[in-house]
């Protein structure tokens, strides 16, 4: 089972219902089916090659569209490895994820094309027909989803099969149930993210639900579009929440909602409730990683929202906080089909107290990735424990909030941004000595990325200059929305910047 053996049933069962939109565009399950079996066989005919021990890898970089659905489902299909990114990516952030991944064929635009080199360029996939036999793998490796990490460069997060089905089997032990095939799911994430991905287009396929899907986002064209298209669930990010409530008749507009849901970074209580009191609808919030497919905790799995919270853990998912000691500060969640009742481990039992201090989020579940490509290094460890990197304090209640991160990662809408890379780039003009990045608050995308810069002597750069450069090598997200001036950085006693002095 996997998603693409989901859509075979679900074009087996209702062959007729229309499962995807986009624009004036529309796939029945039927036709979906018919198209992403007539591209697996386009691909089981190129002969891809395994490599590193697993199958061969596709890269994807397409918008939110009916190719991007019907690509991704061939590739798994063909028992192959899909490798989404983004297509704002420059061509150098494009090459080292397609030298990283080894993929052989690339899927994207014409003007992404030409600024790489790949075994196959394409802008879609080949279609055959004929009995060449479509596989469905069971288990085994799906995606490569690059993610920043501690190195400072893009690596691939290794999620199998089973754990992207895991974490929708885990949100469906909700109770009352979330999604459902009478829905409608707007699919306005970016699909090359796991919480657009699978949260979003995973949970049409789980459910047999209908999907919306938009390339770009804007408040009042989005909002007509869900009062257009009855959308029930919106899956969305801080910044969508913001902007839409910012449409003066929003409320009209998201009548049809009965669910929205807020992950991938924080959203401000006061947002959260000038939203709920706009359109009556309360934003339940997710947390979760690329590396947990995506969700961990949710206020969807809590008795209520609380202002700030994170939620508890999902059904199936357990977690741990862990102080600098190395010590259990706070345990909660437990495997699937284990009764509360049944388990009289003491270990598990939350402490009796007001709330606990603050503590790494430890995560065991059967969503966590194979670690990192292609070894698999930095996975779970031999008892199935993954550390995020995340700090987070549980109250009395055992609702988490979260507090920081241990490392430096900058979070922009929910997108990692490693500063390492951005001073990589920085660092590469002439007209630069030093650098160093760091996040910011931002009302919109939670943060923003910050550089600091110490001219090269004699050098006469601008910050519209150092912009137009960050522009031609990196994506969007990552280019620093303010670049200031310094005649040094502060340095600590091992030459490390002191990145804190610079914050204040």
């Amino acid at each position: 089972m996997n998603l693409a053996t989901l859509l075979r049933q679900h074009a087996a069962a209702t062959p007729d219902r229309i499962a995807l939109r986009a624009g004036a565009d529309s796939l029945t399950w039927a036709e979906w089916e018919a198209r992403v079996d007539a591209a697996a066989r386009g691909l089981h005919a190129l002969a891809l090659p395994a490599s590193a021990g697993h199958p061969a890898r596709v890269a994807i970089a397409l918008r939110n569209d009916l190719d991007f659905t019907v690509t991704l489902l061939a590739v798994l299909r063909a028992g192959l490895v899909a490798v989404p990114c983004n297509p704002g990516f420059t061509p150098r952030e494009l090459r080292h994820v397609l030298a990283d991944s080894g993929a052989q064929v690339l899927v994207a635009a014409p003007e992404l094309l030409a600024g790489v080199e790949v075994a196959h360029p394409l802008t879609a996939l080949p279609v055959a027909e004929g009995a060449t036999p479509a596989e469905d793998p069971g288990d085994g490796l799906a995606l490569l989803l690059y993610t920043s990490g501690t190195e400072g460069v893009p690596k691939g997060a290794m999620l199998p099969h089973t754990a992207l089905l895991a974490n929708h089997r885990q949100l469906a032990a909700v109770e009352p149930p979330l999604v459902g095939p009478d829905d409608t799911v707007l699919l306005a994430l970016p699909l090359f993210h796991a919480y657009g991905l699978n949260t979003g287009l995973g949970s049409v396929l789980f459910h047999g639900a209908a999907g919306v899907l938009l390339a770009d986002f804007d408040p009042a064209g989005s909002a007509a579009l869900i009062a257009e298209q009855r959308v029930t669930v919106v899956v969305g990010v801080p910044p969508m929440f913001l902007a839409w409530s910012t449409v003066p008749d929003i409320g009209e507009r998201l009548h049809s909602v009965r669910l929205a849901v807020c992950g991938a970074a924080a959203l401000e209580p006061a947002a959260a409730a000038r939203f709920a009191a706009l359109t009556g609808h309360p934003v339940q919030v997710g947390y979760g990683l690329t590396e947990t497919a995506p969700v961990l905790a949710s206020t969807v799995a809590a008795p209520a929202a609380k202002p700030g919270s994170i939620g508890r853990p999902l059904p199936g998912v357990e977690l741990r906080l862990v102080n600098r000691a190395g010590e259990d500060v706070w345990r909660g969640g437990e495997p699937l089909g284990v009764d509360d009742e049944d388990d009289d481990d003491p270990d598990l039992a939350m402490p009796d107290s007001p709330g606990t201090d603050p503590g790494e989020i430890v995560a065991r579940g059967e969503n966590l990735f194979a670690g990192y490509w292609p070894d698999g290094r930095g996975g779970p460890d031999a008892d199935g424990w993954w550390p995020t990197r995340d700090v987070a304090y549980a109250d009395g209640d055992g609702d988490l909030f979260l507090v920081d991160r241990l490392g430096e990662l900058i979070l922009v809408s929910g997108f990692n941004v490693y500063p390492a890379e951005v001073e990589q780039v920085l660092l590469a003009h002439p007209g630069v000595a030093q650098a160093a990045v760091l996040g910011a608050p931002h009302p919109m995308t939670g943060q923003q990325v910050r550089a600091v810069v110490v001219p090269a002597p004699r050098a006469e750069v601008t910050a519209a200059e150092l912009a137009a450069h960050c522009a031609r090598n990196l994506a969007r997200f990552k280019c620093p929305s303010e670049i200031e001036f310094a005649d040094t950085l502060p340095y600590s006693v091992i030459g490390k910047v002191r990145k804190g002095l610079l914050r204040e």
